[in-house]
């Protein structure tokens, strides 16, 4: 089976391993440095864990929204959304720690109506305040169940956010939104006049493209 990387891993993967090759070489000389070299190994390992982009199934359809982001359910409230919903929301927030997969996905397909980044803090990802003082990219789209807002959030050691849409591009559920390096956070924003179903807890690990955050009724 083939395993995919994200394109902003290579920068990092090919350094890291070229690293690897040359302590290989330089540590022949003394035994002393196979230390250094194994924890190189241990890091290029990394490199490959944290920058893979696995091919992902789920549920599809116009009444679910999918998780965008691998990692925690980290919290579930209802808060006022400003920026793109205008409106109270349902916020569904999902922490990302370094060993998860950190490429996002769209949780539902429709049209990209907004993408906006703010230059912010940098603070742990899993607080309350980072979905407001962080830097941070927004992206709002409308599906057909209603407008969706994802907040791509940087976190103490994130320090590269990467969104590939932009307004007017029209983008399927399960595709790739984008990517945060190091550690971070993923909001979901669903107006709470359209009464989505929350399918998951607090608590609860998710995959993005693959697990069912929420439903829309009949």
């Amino acid at each position: 089976m083939t395993v995919r990387f994200a394109p902003e891993g290579w920068p990092f993967i090919i350094p890291g391993w070229a690293l690897v090759f040359l302590g290989a070489w330089v540590a022949q000389g003394s035994p002393w440095l196979w230390v250094p070299e194994v924890a190189l190994v241990l890091l290029a390992v990394w490199l490959l864990v944290f920058f893979r982009d696995p091919v992902r199934m789920g549920p599809r359809g116009e009444q679910f929204v999918i998780a965008p982001a691998d990692g925690k359910v980290v919290d579930i409230a209802v808060v006022e959304e400003p920026t793109y919903l205008a409106a109270q929301a349902t916020r569904i927030s999902i922490f990302m720690s370094v060993f998860d997969v950190h490429v996002n996905r769209y949780p539902a397909t429709g049209a990209v109506e907004l993408v906006r980044y703010h230059r912010g803090k940098f603070l742990h990802a899993a607080s309350d305040k980072a979905s407001l003082d962080n830097e941070q990219s927004s992206v709002g789209l409308r599906s057909v169940g209603g407008p969706v807002l994802v907040r791509q959030i940087a976190g103490l050691i994130a320090r590269r956010i990467v969104t590939d849409g932009k307004p007017g591009d029209r983008v399927h559920q399960g595709e790739r939104l984008g990517m945060i390096r190091f550690g971070s956070r993923v909001d979901v924003f669903l107006p709470l006049a359209a009464r989505a179903a929350v399918r998951v807890a607090v608590g609860e690990r998710v995959r993005a493209g693959a697990t069912l955050l929420a439903e829309y009724g009949p």
